[in-house]
């Protein structure tokens, strides 16, 4: 019954991950037009691409990064630890228990990135890092360009237990994307602020939702009616 409801949950989040998407895509493109900030950060972008797939693929950066951000998802949930392993391909985290956010929050949760941005955060209220700025979003773009890689493969380059683990395959897709779009979205606004309205995104998401979903009823309800 839980993995039938996971799925219902699935399939009506559908027009919000779509709506999402377009509403992220607006947002970037919006950022693009900062062409100095756009630059460096599409630099880190491009940098971890060439470096990714001509010369060292991160895999065991990404293990760590991943599994530890199982561990701390799992600490959040008041979950018990039990083991840790970090190996070259692969790697696990025991627990007493776990529910769909400690299985997926690797998958959403871009670790190195926050980790950048706590760092920069931290020593710019001792040091005046503006004149860094472009190197700091050089590496946001880098360790984003990670993030999305990096998620990109373990999904769908194996047979990943950790989406049946969470609830099935299409559940766990959904939420990993919608869960992306609104973590790279607050990204987005925490660099670009002024070019930013999550507030705006939202309710363009929301209405929209709402509108898809009056059309479907509506269009079930007709059919209904005149099949009677």
């Amino acid at each position: 019954m839980t993995r039938l409801l996971k799925l219902l949950i699935a399939l009506l989040l559908l027009p919000t991950a779509a709506l999402t998407f377009a509403e992220t895509a607006r947002i970037l493109f919006a950022v693009l037009g900062h062409l100095q900030a756009a630059v460096s950060f599409i630099a880190g972008v491009v940098v971890y691409a060439g470096v990714h797939y001509g010369y060292y693929d991160f895999s065991r950066p990404y293990v760590f990064a991943h599994e530890m951000t199982h561990a701390l998802a799992a600490l959040l949930c008041g979950c018990r630890i039990k083991d840790v392993s970090v190996g070259q391909d692969s790697g696990y985290v025991k627990m007493d228990r776990c529910n769909a956010f400690v299985v997926l929050a690797p998958y959403f949760v871009p670790a190195y990135t926050l980790a950048a941005a706590f760092v920069y955060a931290m020593a710019n209220l001792f040091v005046d890092l503006t004149p860094y700025r472009q190197v700091f979003l050089f590496v946001i773009g880098f360790c984003t360009a990670f993030h999305v890689t990096q998620t990109f493969k373990t999904l769908f380059e194996a047979d990943q237990p950790d989406l049946k683990l969470a609830g099935g395959k299409i559940f766990s897709v959904v939420m990993i994307t919608l869960a992306n779009l609104v973590v790279l979205a607050l990204v987005l606004k925490a660099l670009f602020p002024e070019a930013v309205s999550l507030a705006e995104a939202g309710k363009n998401v929301l209405a929209g939702t709402v509108n898809i979903w009056r059309i479907i009823v509506n269009y079930i309800v007709e059919k209904a009616v005149n099949a009677s």
